[in-house]
């Protein structure tokens, strides 16, 4: 086998309902086997992920998460992704790590709203204004195509500059009006501390939770998940490696339990939403076995496109 290097310039062939069903389907694959390593350097990250999924091959992804590099004009994550055959562990190809990367974390939120969102949801809030909140208006218009977006962050000058570069936009001060307005809530925030209070939750609404991914990380407040049917894309990477709900399971705010499915629920029906009426959070946590997924999707594309 002749491994492949796939790059970017794939990226116009991709389309993200393709996307979420290639999810849909893998998780209907036999459970991935997953294992991930950790390490830490004051806030940055070296996390390498693997998954084998029986009939669709392995994967390896390392990235190196550096918050500081925002600061020199870099990313903030990069790494490298390999893509093993499933029939005779031969390298299949090297697929862009940044493409890679943004269509697993939008997409593995997007399917998560395909499934939990009210269909007629058309107000959406963005909270957080990075590569991710932008992926996530890119994955949301396919889905929801007359949504109009508020985008909040920190930095009100990031949130204007990218309301002033995407259609349907508009940046807010006011975070608490925002929320109470949406129909669906997306954080891609770097935060340490809840950003998202409960309070401001009302019936029927969606909240996708994408930015923590370390120990020491959070989002949503203990009322918002209280208040909320819970949900992950993954109960193996996410409860006991994410602040998110690592934190709150441990002070006995929530108990396991109370999460009530995960995207291997799919098949059996169980990852719904559970009334007009429920408020719905999914923890993104990803993995990489959505890495796989990904990988193999984007490959195919390629394949068809040569």
């Amino acid at each position: 086998m002749t491994p492949v290097i796939v790059g970017p310039e794939i990226e116009p062939q991709l389309d993200w309902l393709e996307l979420i069903a290639a999810l849909d389907a893998g998780h209907r694959r036999p459970k991935a086997k997953i294992a991930d390593s950790f390490l830490y350097r004051d806030t940055e990250t070296l996390l390498s992920r693997s998954a084998w999924i029986d009939g669709l091959g392995s994967v390896v992804k390392t990235a190196t998460i550096f918050p500081k590099n925002s600061t020199r004009n870099l990313p903030n994550v990069n790494g490298a992704v390999t893509l093993f055959s499933d029939e005779t562990g031969e390298l299949a190809a090297l697929v862009d790590f940044h493409l890679v990367t943004r269509w697993k974390t939008a997409g593995d939120s997007l399917l998560a709203a395909h499934r939990l969102a009210r269909p007629d949801s058309r107000r959406i809030t963005l909270i957080g204004a990075g590569a991710v909140a932008r992926s996530m208006h890119d994955a949301y218009s396919a889905l929801f195509p007359d949504a109009e977006f508020t985008v909040w962050n920190r930095s009100p000058q990031a949130a204007q500059d990218m309301a002033r570069t995407l259609p349907r936009c508009t940046a807010t001060p006011d975070l608490q009006s925002a929320v109470g307005q949406a129909d669906i809530i997306c954080t891609a925030t770097m935060s340490t501390e809840p950003v998202l209070q409960g309070a401001w939750l009302r019936p029927g609404q969606h909240v996708d939770l994408i930015g923590a991914f370390r120990p020491d990380m959070r989002e949503a407040d203990d009322n918002a998940l209280r208040r909320a049917a819970l949900f992950v894309d993954s109960f193996d990477t996410t409860l006991d490696h994410i602040g998110e709900l690592k934190i709150p399971l441990a002070k006995g705010v929530i108990q396991r339990s109370d999460i009530q499915d995960d995207f291997y629920g799919i098949s059996a029906g169980g990852f719904t939403r559970p009334s007009e009426s429920a408020i719905t959070i999914c923890k993104n946590g990803g993995g990489a076995h959505l890495d796989l997924m990904v990988s193999q999707y984007i490959l195919d594309k390629w394949r068809k496109a040569v």
